[in-house]
């Protein structure tokens, strides 16, 4: 029983069946009153045109929305003195192990760092892997850390060892992956200021991510601080690495 609407949990959905179900402009039909329908798709037509025509052949998959399968969504936005504007992790991944985890940091400046400690056996239960100059500016192009995520399960990690990165996971990432921690550290964020030891504290049901470091503190460590020099080819790579924003805005061209 899921607010109050009876399931059977033994059922897994596919995309297969979410298309049979009526599929996207049956969920936007679902949606519609939360939705601003007057946007145009690239067909030419509205939203709400699309929703008007869609029919939605099985509500046991796209639920009404006084019916939920669940009071949340697989997806959560996380704040705190480590992520100011915000980091995602997909919490339907998450095993009920890790929905709070404090432990230390453990800093690597890029994905290829990380992977090497968790393939050579020094990571160790307990640890938070923080990964950080990955976002859009300082990957460059927000580099996508399913690998190392990949490797934290296979290893039999996830349900003790976090990871947090201002890259981004994929989603069919699982395990305690938070990433788009904004701002990212290429731009002076707190990840930047952090260090191998310190404690961070995550906690996916009051949505925080926070490092147990006073505003003072974060702001000493930054004084002298610097982004890591990169090699970026020149072209495009570069010119982007110069002038995209944030991740929360859409990590868009700034210019």
């Amino acid at each position: 029983m899921k607010n109050g609407t009876s399931w059977d949990a033994r059922r897994y959905y596919t995309v297969s069946d979410f298309g049979r179900a009526g599929g996207v402009p049956a969920l936007l039909k679902r949606l519609a009153p939360l939705l601003d329908l007057n946007i145009p798709t690239a067909y030419g037509s509205t939203l709400a045109e699309v929703a008007a025509r869609a029919e939605i052949a099985d509500p046991n998959i796209i639920r009404p929305l006084d019916a939920p399968l669940a009071s949340t969504g697989g997806i959560a936005v996380l704040r705190g003195n480590l992520a100011p504007e915000g980091a995602v992790v997909k919490v339907s991944g998450i095993s009920p192990a890790m929905i709070r985890h404090t432990g230390p940091a453990r800093v690597f400046d890029r994905e290829e760092d990380v992977q090497e400690c968790l393939l050579e056996g020094r990571v160790h239960p307990g640890d938070v892997l923080v990964v950080r100059y990955e976002g859009p500016r300082g990957g460059p192009g927000m580099r996508e850390l399913s690998l190392p995520a990949a490797i934290l399960v296979g290893m039999g990690l996830a349900d003790s060892v976090a990871m947090i990165t201002d890259g981004r996971f994929s989603g069919a990432t699982r395990g305690p992956c938070i990433g788009h921690v904004c701002p990212e550290a290429a731009t002076g964020g707190p990840l930047a200021a952090l260090r191998d030891g310190d404690i961070i504290e995550i906690s996916i049901p009051d949505r925080v991510l926070n490092v147990h470091l006073s505003e003072h503190e974060l702001r000493e460590r930054m004084k002298n601080w610097s982004p890591p020099q990169k090699e970026i080819p020149p072209g495009f790579l570069r010119l982007y690495a110069h002038y995209v924003g944030s991740a929360t805005q859409g990590a868009v061209l700034k210019v």
